[in-house]
């Protein structure tokens, strides 16, 4: 009896709620959840609209216009990074530019990179002043003046030329060499063979005449920054005559324009063995 009761109850208050508006989901007069959400997500991925309930739909759609402004707002912003930038669009100081040998050359147009690694120097004409010991000759003193790879061009052919002399007069030496490098100009390393003239004059011996031989240029830092420079040369070869230089030279720069150097030379002649070794201040022009 009190369970058919209980039951009719049950009943009555179910038909009741039915008739009762959502909470959840206060729907305006002809909204149609399921059918606008269909609608929304097929434009955008026909394969994920699954039925759901009336409370879901709300918050689907709430987000969706949500969505859709930020895409829009994500084109607009690649539009705009995607447009080119105007040709005046870079603004330096003219100091800047002025104190940038590199940023001058860019300026101008975009470099041909290869190009400068095959005729561009990576050491540069050096005009160099300097003292000279000669250890052979009483440790006597001297000078020595030099001017090293006059390029012709951008070919790998230049020329040097140097002076040396003890205060006295006693000994001395000059000479003029060519020297065509065989590797890309703007290497770390290059050699070259050496052809020229050369006087010797001790005071022992003098003789003059054709200068051969090689040189080898190991370049630490390019633009003249550092290099070093070990030859070796025969004057009068294959002579009774003969005499063999030996020269190394190490050069390091202090400013854009100026370096300090050192070279040590060994003079080797039936006379006599004699050695010089010096230091100078060079100016790269």
């Amino acid at each position: 009896m009190y369970q058919k009761l209980f039951g009719a109850a049950i009943v009555c208050l179910g038909c009741w709620g039915q008739s009762l508006p959502s909470i959840a989901n206060p729907a305006p007069g002809n909204f149609q959840p399921q059918s606008e959400f269909r609608q929304a997500v097929t434009a955008e991925n026909p394969t994920d609209w699954h039925p759901t309930t009336p409370y879901t739909l709300r918050l689907v759609r709430t987000t969706l216009p949500l969505a859709n402004r930020g895409s829009n707002l994500v084109a607009q912003i690649t539009q705009s990074q995607a447009q080119p930038l105007p040709n005046n669009s870079i603004d330096l100081s003219p100091e800047l530019i002025n104190g940038s040998p590199v940023l001058q050359k860019w300026l101008k147009g975009i470099p041909d990179v290869l190009d400068d690694i095959k005729n561009d120097p990576s050491f540069r004409t050096r005009v160099k002043v300097g003292y000279s010991q000669y250890p052979s000759t009483g440790q006597s003193g001297g000078f020595n003046l030099a001017v090293d790879d006059v390029f012709f061009g951008r070919s790998g052919l230049s020329v040097s030329a140097n002076y040396d002399s003890v205060f006295n007069g006693s000994r001395s030496a000059y000479g003029v060499d060519a020297q065509y490098y065989l590797l890309p100009l703007g290497g770390y390393i290059n050699v070259t063979p050496l052809v020229g003239f050369r006087h010797l004059q001790t005071d022992k011996y003098s003789r003059d005449g054709l200068n051969l031989g090689v040189k080898l240029m190991l370049v630490p830092s390019r633009g003249g920054g550092a290099d070093i420079a070990l030859s070796q040369s025969w004057v009068g070869l294959g002579s009774n005559t003969e005499t063999g230089l030996t020269t190394l030279s190490v050069g390091y720069a202090i400013t854009n324009n100026l370096r300090l150097s050192t070279d040590i030379q060994q003079q080797n002649a039936k006379e006599n063995y004699d050695s010089r070794v010096g230091f100078g201040v060079e100016w790269m022009p």
